[in-house]
């Protein structure tokens, strides 16, 4: 769900190691598919902890195989998966966020994945772009993650809006509405701190923005990046959105008071929402990303990528697709809620005929994914510190992003 943790000083200080250890991989004989063996898989967050019943059905249909699943937190995984590729001990399988894939595969820590397994067409388009790199695929989608726009419907009455704002004007417009109907805040978006750039992403990417491009050119002080933050800074500066939130903030306390009447979140949100605030049902929806040039939301998720050491390839990569077919998908849907990375899984049952489905859906298939940079996480990082800057009135929006791209462009790799 791209919730990481930034480590870039590990990396910098192992980057050295792991280009001589993990290069090209060791791994010697790969055991085959149908031999008895242990596939040790690391996953993180709530799904690291769910993965482990998937195991134990895998290993009921297929006895010779033993899974051993190891949950490891997002605040640790980067830091975790850095010092295992350094030392030459990842595990076979590896849960492997948007943020973090083409990092390990320049490093040469990752397999390529046989793309007659694995076809590109029965994925999302922004699913399958996440697992690639330098013109190879190394990762199989696993689920994927966007995000759309939740607001109170029960509020909006009050506040006189009678629809869902369609554009980014309209947008504006809402937040006003709300504040002035009693809410404490007509949006909730992050003004500071780590992946303040994904609260952004929504702003940049609708109004035809980048940070960079897909062949290696800075753009992150662009005219268009440029009018996105101002629109995004504007918020602040009207008192439309809070000018600081403490780090572990949950937005969906303040959308269930109503301090807060909408906020752009994640489909794990719904959850939290119907789980945490039953009564809140029916006083709620969600809707696409207002429209500036486009309706465009950041392409998130996770992948599922092999070692290049790994001795059990041929094992790995079945269970690989045990986890990423169509039925793997829905089963993982209904015990997780994750949003699907193969399409056909949204053919049948609650994901073909839900409505709140249906918006998932459309903006998943406008989601912009990052481009294939190493040090994407330090790239990113640049944004969040422009962000907070002309959030808090320290500068311009233009002059923050002018000092991000200087620093970007020495981080690129083309």
């Amino acid at each position: 769900m791209n919730r990481r943790a930034t480590t870039a000083a590990i990396a910098v200080s192992l980057a050295s190691a792991l280009t001589l250890t993990a290069c090209g991989g060791s791994g010697g004989d790969s055991v085959a598919a149908d031999a008895k063996q242990t596939l040790t898989v690391w996953a993180m967050g709530t799904e690291g902890e769910k993965l482990a019943d998937v195991a134990k059905d895998y290993e009921k249909a297929n006895p010779k195989i033993t899974v051993k699943v190891t949950p490891i937190g997002w605040d640790v995984a980067h830091q975790k998966l850095v010092a295992a590729a350094a030392a030459n001990k990842l595990p076979d399988v590896m849960q492997m966020g948007g943020s973090y894939l083409t990092e390990f595969a320049d490093m040469g820590a990752l397999e390529p994945i046989d793309t007659k397994t694995f076809q590109e067409k029965d994925y999302f388009p922004a699913g399958w772009e996440q697992g690639e790199y330098d013109g190879k695929a190394y990762g199989v989608p696993w689920y994927v993650d966007t995000r759309v726009l939740y607001y109170r419907t029960d509020l909006a009455e009050k506040a006189g809006i009678d629809k869902a704002p369609a554009t980014m004007a309209e947008l504006k417009q809402a937040a006003e509405k709300y504040q002035k109907a009693g809410s404490r805040y007509g949006l909730s978006i992050q003004p500071n701190g780590l992946d303040s750039v994904q609260s952004f992403y929504q702003f940049l990417y609708s109004a035809g923005g980048e940070i960079v491009t897909k062949d290696g050119k800075a753009v992150a002080n662009s005219p268009k990046a440029v009018k996105a933050l101002e629109n995004y800074t504007s918020y602040f500066k009207d008192g439309l959105a809070a000018k600081s939130v403490r780090p572990g903030y949950d937005v969906t306390k303040d959308f269930n008071t109503g301090n807060v009447a909408m906020f752009f979140g994640g489909p794990w949100h719904m959850g939290l929402l119907d789980d945490n605030y039953p009564n809140l049902k029916g006083k709620w929806a969600i809707a696409n990303v207002p429209t500036d040039e486009t309706s465009a939301s950041m392409a998130g998720g996770s992948s599922l990528a092999v070692s290049s050491d790994s001795e059990h390839k041929a094992a790995a990569q079945e269970f690989i697709q045990y986890l990423t077919d169509a039925k793997g998908q829905s089963d993982w849907f209904e015990r997780t809620k994750d949003l699907p990375a193969n399409v056909n899984a949204w053919k049948s049952g609650e994901l073909a005929t839900d409505p709140n489905m249906k918006v998932w859906k459309t903006q998943m298939e406008s989601a912009r994914v990052s481009p294939s940079q190493p040090k994407w996480t330090e790239i990113t990082s640049k944004i969040d510190a422009a962000i907070e800057k002309a959030a808090q009135g320290k500068t311009s929006a233009k002059a923050a992003l002018d000092e991000a791209q200087s620093q970007i462009e020495g981080l690129i790799q083309k």
